[in-house]
C-alpha cells in the first residue's frame, strides 16, 4: 500500500507547526519543531514571500499530512465533499475525522495516527464487534470501536491510553478506557477540530 516516505519531523518543519506525527516525542524537548522551528533545507531560514497559490497549497499539504492521506485519496475526499450538501470545506474535514485510523488515535488507543493506522491494518481493531482492517473506513454514529482482547495486552496501546489526557477525547466520541472501547456519539462538527486549519483555502485551490 502506498505511503509517504518523507521524514515526519521534516513534514512538521515544512508546515511550520506541530502536526503531532510522532506521538509522545512531540510533547518532549526532542521535538524537531522546538529545536529547529524553521523550514528544512539550505534556504529554510531565509525570508520568503508566499503567493496566494502558495498559501492554498501549503494549507492543503498540511491537512494531508495531519491525516496521513496521499494526494489521490485526498482528491477523492474533496470530490465527495463537493457533491455532498453543506459547506464543502467543513464536509471534507468531517470525512477525514471519520476515518477509522483517526478515530482510533482520537480515542487514545495509539500515540499517533500512523501508529493507529498500523493497529487497524494488522487487525487489532473491531467495529461493532467485527474486525475491520481498512484505515479509511468511515465510522458512523452509534458504532462501537474496541481493541481486540489479545491486543489489549499491547504495551504501546496501554501507554497511549495513559497519556490520552494530554490531547483529550473530542465531544463526538466517548471513551471507556477500562474496557478498551469507545463509541461514536455523533458526527464530528467544525468546532471539534482543534488544529488551526483554514479549509476555505483548500476549497479555493481546488476550485481553480
Amino acid at each position: 500500500m502506498a505511503r509517504s516516505t518523507i521524514a515526519r519531523c521534516r513534514q512538521c518543519r515544512r508546515e511550520n507547526m506541530k502536526l503531532f506525527l510522532k506521538g509522545e516525542r512531540c510533547f518532549t524537548e526532542k521535538c524537531a519543531m522546538d529545536r529547529r522551528p524553521y523550514p528544512p533545507g539550505q534556504q529554510g531560514q531565509g525570508r520568503h514571500k508566499v503567493s496566494e497559490y502558495g498559501l492554498q497549497l501549503r494549507e492543503k499539504q498540511k491537512v494531508r499530512r495531519i491525516y496521513g492521506v496521499l494526494e489521490r485519496q485526498f482528491r477523492r475526499y474533496y470530490a465527495e465533499a463537493a457533491r455532498t450538501k453543506g459547506i464543502t470545506g467543513e464536509t471534507l474535514l468531517t470525512f477525514l475525522e471519520r476515518r477509522l485510523d483517526n478515530v482510533v488515535y482520537r480515542l487514545g488507543f495509539a500515540a499517533s495516527r500512523n501508529e493507529a493506522r498500523s493497529l487497524v491494518r494488522h487487525g487489532h481493531i473491531r467495529v461493532n464487534n467485527r474486525r475491520v482492517n481498512i484505515a479509511s473506513y468511515l465510522v458512523k454514529p452509534g458504532q462501537t470501536i474496541t481493541v481486540t482482547t489479545k491486543s489489549q495486552q499491547n504495551v504501546k496501546v496501554a501507554e497511549a491510553l495513559q497519556n490520552v489526557e494530554k490531547r483529550g477525547v473530542p465531544n463526538w466520541l466517548e471513551l471507556d478506557g477500562g474496557k478498551f472501547s469507545g463509541m461514536v456519539k455523533a458526527l464530528p462538527t467544525r468546532d471539534d477540530l482543534t488544529m488551526p486549519i483554514q479549509e476555505q483555502l483548500i476549497v479555493e485551490l481546488y476550485s481553480k
